[in-house]
């Protein structure tokens, strides 16, 4: 994720058009390390969400309301008494850093107009809100850091609030061609000939090397220099020749001037629907996927977390399914590969009913005592030689390798019954996997969760009611206006095949893979190509082999799809179908919510 300084002077930017000059006009804390802002500027109400989550820090701009406890904490009532009703003076960002400071003014219970200041800064685990008076001293803050927390820097009440200069970073917004370096730190890079004459001294690569000499810089942003400088970013910094350095500094300056100018373009950066990448400036390191783009900064961090934790929400909730179908799968996946290994033992029987009956041929030749008896093997015309047991007669041989064959035949038949059933469960269990996979939404468990139990592996409770089902399949509109519809789960592949569609519909899945049934309704016309393709990708897509460059998908009339008696649920034959290789990519269909 790029929440980097560049991201940060697009929020700067972003609140300073909204926000300067508007009063504050509500404070709340929702979270022990968040508050939320609301602000009326201009005839609008604005609520401005600040987060010192030390997983996922954040602050944007939201329409979204959230519920509050009924007592506010300490520092939420700290800052009703000091800021409500107060003005927003501006909103800046100190250099690159991702910092974001808002000045305001107010009036003290005496009527005189005193200045504070709000610092959020955005720092992973070191995340903090902190409030300060005129002179930057610390009235309080979300979290206290003592001296034992830290040893770089206490924010404590009474403290001096300054920035940790825990990094000697050269600020990139202040690259020059020329500049006075009187007063500056010759070790950092200044102007175009600080770092042509520095940059190659760094032995890492490129990439690394940019967003480990400037400040703001993340990892993404430095390989998306590299890239529009057209040079391999894992080149070492010192192995670049001065065309390469040239390409870099340029690229770096033309995106900070960007910067100075407030030219940003909010995207998104997805790979099919799953959001991959955020961004305050387009992204071309990504030119081969979906890249969206927004209006503001705030949209693009709403929708980017949102979606993101939908699906670390889902991942969390379906955690305990997860374990029981991994459990299971893996037990029976060993329970198959031994029964594997023990019918490829059982592929020498045939040779011991050849022993046994090559000897009743040919044993009234052999010698008490003997170790072995060569025969010819009329079945190939090859002579063999039988291993015997000296202590036995022929016929008494003869009859322990019967006995043997006899006994490796009845294993062979029980172990193909065995194996054929160990598959197929095999199979459900990994359908049920990919179903979790797909599922996006709670009530997308509940199904799968009621597939479990019948199938055994987990207990009903509740007195034995089945849990009310609320999901649906996804629906889809192919670009020439056929529905298309994908099961999410194994029960509704059923329902979709089986009840749903018709005769003539097109059914669609991926070949030898689980993976989901999807139906499109033929309305009794011809499909055009542009369709068959779109259902194909869904059905590579919401299948197993969604992350393969291409996947074969088997396609067919409903009509012709048939459900053997005692199947399991999503489980089907069919005998003649047309197959295509197609990729998975989906961000162009249109879905109906």
């Amino acid at each position: 994720m790029a929440f980097d300084g560049i991201t940060v002077a697009n929020i700067a930017k972003e609140l300073n058009d909204c926000l300067k000059g508007g009063r504050i006009y509500k404070i709340a804390q929702p979270e022990s390390d968040e508050l939320l802002i609301t602000i009326k500027n201009n005839g609008s109400q604005y609520r401005l969400l600040l987060s010192a989550d030390a997983s996922l820090p954040l602050i944007y701009l939201t329409d979204k309301n959230k519920p509050s406890p009924m007592t506010a904490p300490v520092f939420c009532m700290l800052l009703r008494k000091h800021l409500q009703n107060a003005r927003i003076l501006d909103i800046t960002q100190p250099g690159l850093e991702r910092i974001i400071r808002i000045h305001m003014e107010h009036l003290n219970e005496m009527g005189d107009l005193c200045a504070k200041t709000l610092v959020i800064e955005i720092m992973g685990k070191h995340s903090n809100i902190i409030f300060c008076n005129e002179e930057d001293v610390i009235i309080d803050s979300i979290k206290h850091i003592s001296g034992m927390v830290s040893s770089v820097r206490e924010v404590l009440p009474g403290r001096k609030y300054f920035i940790p200069q825990t990094q000697n970073k050269s600020n990139p917004l202040e690259l020059v061609e020329t500049a006075d370096l009187s007063g500056l730190n010759l070790d950092l890079i200044h102007n175009k000939q600080d770092f042509m004459d520095k940059f190659p001294l760094i032995p890492q690569p490129s990439y690394k090397a940019l967003y480990t000499t400037f400040t703001g810089l993340s990892p993404i942003m430095a390989q998306e220099i590299c890239y529009r400088a057209d040079v391999d970013g894992d080149m070492p910094a010192n192995a670049l020749d001065e065309t390469a350095l040239e390409h870099i500094y340029v690229n770096l300056s033309s995106m900070m001037e960007k910067i100075k100018n407030g030219s940003f373009e909010p995207n998104i950066v997805y790979d099919n629907n799953t959001p991959i990448e955020f961004a305050a400036v387009p992204l071309s390191i990504y030119s081969g996927k979906n890249n969206t783009r927004f209006s503001t900064i705030s949209e693009v961090l709403e929708h980017y977390y949102e979606e993101k934790n939908t699906i670390t929400r889902i991942r969390q909730k379906s955690a305990d399914l997860r374990k029981i179908v991994q459990t299971a799968l893996e037990r029976n996946v060993k329970k198959y590969d031994l029964q594997l290994k023990q019918i490829k033992d059982t592929e020498k029987r045939d040779k011991y009913r050849i022993y046994g009956e090559l000897l009743n041929t040919y044993g009234y030749n052999v010698e008490p005592g003997a170790k072995s008896m060569q025969a010819l093997n009329y079945y190939t015309n090859e002579n063999i030689t039988i291993p015997l047991d000296e202590t036995l007669t022929a016929s008494e041989n003869a009859k322990k390798y019967f006995d043997k064959y006899g006994k490796l035949k009845r294993t062979y038949e029980a172990l193909s019954e065995l194996t054929v059933e160990v598959k197929e469960e095999i199979e459900h269990l990994e359908s049920i996997s990919t179903a979790l996979d797909i599922a996006l939404q709670e009530e997308d468990l509940v199904q799968i969760k009621e597939e479990l139990i019948e199938s055994g592996y987990i207990r009903r409770r509740g007195g034995g009611k089945k849990a009310k089902i609320t999901s649906k399949p996804f629906h889809y509109i192919s670009s020439d206006g056929f529905h298309m519809y994908v099961g999410k789960n194994n029960y509704q592949n059923d329902e979709l095949t089986f009840k749903f569609a018709t005769g003539n519909d097109w059914w669609f899945h991926a070949k030898q893979k689980p993976g989901s049934h999807v139906i499109v309704k033929s309305e009794g016309k011809e499909l055009p190509d542009t369709t068959f393709e779109e259902a194909a990708r869904l059905a590579a897509y919401y299948s197993k082999g969604r992350e393969q460059e291409k996947v074969e998908i088997d396609y067919l009339k409903k009509k012709d799809v048939k459900k053997p008696n005692g199947a399991k649920p999503g489980f089907v034959v069919y005998y003649t179908n047309y197959s295509m290789m197609i990729d998975s990519d989906i961000s162009g269909l249109t879905q109906i919510t």
